[in-house]
């Protein structure tokens, strides 16, 4: 299991937050999005499965896309009517640009 913090963090130097299951996340906060903190996950195959988060707040549906953009290191916005956060790892394949370098002697 990948361990992103302790059980107990701090955010927004508010105070200690609640370790959450996402089911929980989903009972509280019924059909809405909300940013999380990722606090532990493990990976299978090609999926990062989230199991544990502390809730930073909801997010107005109209804002959640800025919101997620803005979103920093383990922290994600998401809609509670999915059962699960389960994440698609991507390996990002980049071009690489060649530089010919002359000597121009």
């Amino acid at each position: 299991m990948k361990m992103h913090t302790s059980d107990t963090i701090m955010l927004n130097m508010i105070g200690a937050v609640k370790v959450l299951k996402w089911s929980e996340v989903r009972k509280m906060y019924p059909n809405q999005f909300v940013k999380i903190k990722v606090l532990s996950s493990h990976i299978k195959e090609n999926q990062e499965i989230i199991e544990e988060v502390a809730v930073i707040k909801v997010v107005p549906d109209e804002l959640a896309t800025k919101e997620l953009l803005n979103s920093k290191g383990d922290e994600l916005v998401y809609h509670t009517a999915h059962e699960k956060i389960e994440l698609e790892i991507r390996q990002d394949v980049g071009l690489r640009r060649l530089e010919v370098h002359e000597n121009k002697a």
